[in-house]
């Protein structure tokens, strides 16, 4: 249990500006055996998001209220994952070869192409959300983020490390199958919680059914689109193309919901 714990901090340590401890025996390979708790990371920036946006609903309008909450969840996160979305997009739109979209992506100065992904990206975000009955946002929020992380977990699980060095590269051993069941339970549990609240609230089957099918259609093609983009232009996956996995799911989850709730 004081391994796992410690994996889990190493998690929260990464992927968050959470305080944490600092481990004199910390080696890079225990980074790998976070991965696992990736998805409860983004159950905890979730519940910070929902949070944020409960709160604000209750003195501001609810477009406000969204962007307060998404502005808490980019400080959270220190905008990690959008970092990987601007820098995927600058690599993956500027480069024909895999070293040249390589070495654009390690490029801290942020292109065009980046610029307009990560714009496009956080509008597109805002104005699904904004759609959403102000009921279904936290849920959604909570939803997203797990699912969009688990994304990235399967990712890791299935493709292999691009790069000699870079952000993910203590991550670069494939993740062993009951680690990829741990973050599994992680990832869906919000999305099962959705699942029962509809059922308390005396929803059809039909309705339920329409649920699952179209919120989950958006996010595996987005998960299968991206993976086969990487896979053919860089042979494998690297932090950035990571966080802009986690980016494209969570974005595709919300427009899932938003499909759902403006057909039933």
């Amino acid at each position: 249990m004081q391994k796992e714990w410690k994996y889990f901090l190493l998690a929260l340590g990464f992927f968050t500006r959470i305080p944490v401890p600092s481990f004199i025996d910390f080696q890079e390979s225990d980074l790998n055996y976070s991965a696992k708790y990736f998805p409860l990371i983004g159950i905890i920036v979730g519940l910070v998001g929902a949070g944020s946006f409960a709160l604000s609903t209750q003195f501001l309008p609810q477009n406000i209220a969204l962007l307060i909450s998404m502005a808490s969840t980019i400080y959270l996160t220190g905008a990690f994952h959008e970092d990987g979305l601007a820098d995927s997009a600058d690599g993956l739109g500027g480069g024909w070869q895999r070293e040249q979209i390589l070495t654009i992506m390690q490029d801290s100065r942020l292109g065009a192409y980046g610029a307009v992904a990560l714009f496009l990206m956080l509008f597109a975000k805002f104005q699904v959300l904004n759609a959403l009955n102000s009921y279904f946002v936290p849920f959604t929020l909570i939803a997203g983020h797990a699912l969009s992380r688990l994304s990235a977990v399967y990712i890791m699980a299935s493709l292999s490390y691009t790069k000699p060095e870079g952000k993910a590269k203590p991550l670069a051993t494939k993740i062993s199958t009951p680690d990829l069941s741990v973050a599994n339970v992680f990832g869906l549990l919000p999305y099962i919680v959705i699942l029962g609240l509809l059922l308390m609230n005396n929803h059809s089957p039909t309705i339920i059914v329409k649920f699952v099918f179209m919120t989950s259609i958006p996010a595996l093609l987005s998960w299968f689109w991206w993976r086969h983009k990487i896979h053919k232009w860089l042979g494998g996956y690297t932090g950035d193309t990571l966080g802009a996995m986690q980016q494209i799911t969570e974005l595709a989850f919300y427009v899932g919901i938003a499909i759902w709730s403006y057909n039933v």
